[in-house]
């Protein structure tokens, strides 16, 4: 967005027409656009255009200006104001042959999932929904690296915008005071020996309270603005968290994820603790004691095993 770009001085019509390519009559329509939707923007004739204020809504332009250049991802954002799952969305996108790197953001969506088919509540405008499209040149079972790099840079976002510090659980899930406030779904398609695309699927509770929680939820799910105590710009953490996103995929790219998976443990409390670890009918128990090179879980079970474990629910011993 122009106006963003100026920060705190004005931009003129001409400028922005000569800028953007459009007449003097365009730019004040898109004005009078912005303005309808909460931007609160002065027009002046010796200053021009001014932005004052932003509402607490998801644009596309606004997230493309906040964020600036990127590699791959955030390099092409859509938002909805209400979709079925955001991932339904970049699934029909990578099958059109778009490019990786597409960001798909609802305002609210009406049939929000986590993994094994849970329902993820999504209420209007109080959290990020979104997802990603990625295609990376990664094996099938290399994949679980991207759900590491998600929860290391989610964190580092939540952390720079709130100051809080979560605690990353394994596989894909992010906790503040042992509640949820973070989960990350990732859906592939793959041949045997080559990924065609990724799905990454992302939601952060951001400013729910408490009472906008479903009643079976409120003891284990928790948002930003429940533990910062003050509500959060969601414009400002989304451009933040798809920065790190983006830091991090080119990391992984260049075959880097062993200094990444350090991080990441640094900041996982299932690592050295006693779990169960649930996969379908199975239980395995026993110690967490790492992430192997391809991110998977590394268990030692109760009978000396070292058992890898690339998916599952898992419970921390008391």
């Amino acid at each position: 967005m122009a106006l963003r770009a100026a920060e705190n001085g004005g931009v003129c019509g001409a400028e922005l027409s000569k800028r953007l390519g459009l007449t003097r009559a365009a730019i004040w329509a898109r004005v009078e656009e912005l303005r309808k939707v909460g931007y609160e923007i002065e027009a002046s004739p010796v200053l021009g255009y001014k932005l004052i204020s932003t509402p607490d809504v998801l644009h596309a332009d606004d997230l493309l200006a906040r964020l600036g250049k990127t590699k791959v991802i955030g390099r092409d954002i859509r938002v909805f104001e209400q979709t079925t799952s955001t991932n339904d969305v970049v699934e029909k996108l990578a099958r059109d042959g778009v490019k990786e790197g597409v960001v798909v953001f609802a305002e609210s969506q009406t049939k929000g999932r986590g993994r094994l088919g849970r329902v993820w509540t999504s209420p209007t405008r109080k959290g990020l929904w979104f997802s990603i499209l990625l295609r990376p040149n990664l094996r099938p079972q290399e994949t679980t690296q991207l759900t590491v790099a998600a929860a290391a840079a989610v964190w580092r976002a939540i952390h720079s915008v709130t100051g809080l510090k979560p605690e990353i659980k394994w596989p894909n899930d992010i906790l503040i005071s042992g509640k949820k406030v973070v989960g990350i779904l990732t859906e592939l398609s793959a041949e045997v020996d080559r990924v065609k695309h990724i799905i990454l699927g992302i939601g952060v509770d951001v400013n729910l309270t408490a009472t906008e929680f479903p009643a079976e939820l409120r003891k284990i799910a928790t948002s930003l603005r429940i533990e910062s105590g003050k509500p959060i710009q969601r414009a400002e953490l989304a451009t933040e968290i798809l920065r790190e996103l983006d830091r991090d995929y080119a990391r992984i790219c260049a075959g880097k994820f062993p200094a990444l998976a350090d991080e990441w443990e640094e900041h996982c409390t299932t690592i050295g603790k006693q779990v169960t670890v649930g996969m379908g009918e199975r239980r395995l128990r026993g110690r967490a004691e790492s992430l192997d090179e391809d991110g998977a879980l590394l268990l030692r079970t109760e009978h000396g095993r070292l058992e890898r474990v690339i998916g599952g629910d898992v419970t921390v011993e008391k």
